[in-house]
């Protein structure tokens, strides 16, 4: 497996592994736009591939600099993964690890002292994910809304 950053090339497959991690948030078109935007600004975002021999695309972690507050982090800017899927196929095959590792290097390149990351209250297979590969838990926090 090859951990490499994303290319315009990689923009079909990554915008499908996106639609599948976050199927009901826009469709597969709307993915494959805001990847794109995000290979503009390589300053404030990154996202690397895991290629298969192949050639074929098993995995992505996007990230970005985070200059605002960051729930349980003590710097800035921070390195936040946004997203992070691999394919079922390929779980258990430190994928997801070495995907992590990559955007550590990122996030120190651009001086960040910390690399922070979320997951919803019930995904409980993520949190045990990122306790696997390093994070440590720093906080819950329930959001609220109200329509105005």
């Amino acid at each position: 497996m090859i951990i490499r950053p994303a290319c315009p090339q990689d923009l079909d497959a990554w915008a499908q592994l996106r639609f599948d991690l976050w199927p009901d948030e826009s469709s597969a078109a709307e993915h494959r736009a805001e990847a794109a935007q995000t290979l503009e600004q390589p300053e404030t975002f990154a996202t690397f591939v895991a290629e298969t021999p192949d050639g074929a695309i098993a995995g992505f972690i996007e990230a970005a600099l985070r200059h605002d507050y960051v729930n349980g982090c003590e710097t800035s800017p921070v390195a936040f993964i946004e997203g992070l899927y691999v394919r079922p196929a390929y779980r258990k095959a430190e994928v997801g690890r070495s995907l992590c590792a990559a955007v550590a290097d990122w996030g120190r390149a651009m001086g960040c002292a910390e690399l922070a990351s979320d997951a919803l209250a019930d995904n409980a297979e993520s949190h045990a994910f990122h306790q696997a590969v390093g994070f440590e838990e720093t906080e819950r926090v329930v959001y609220f809304r109200m329509g105005l």
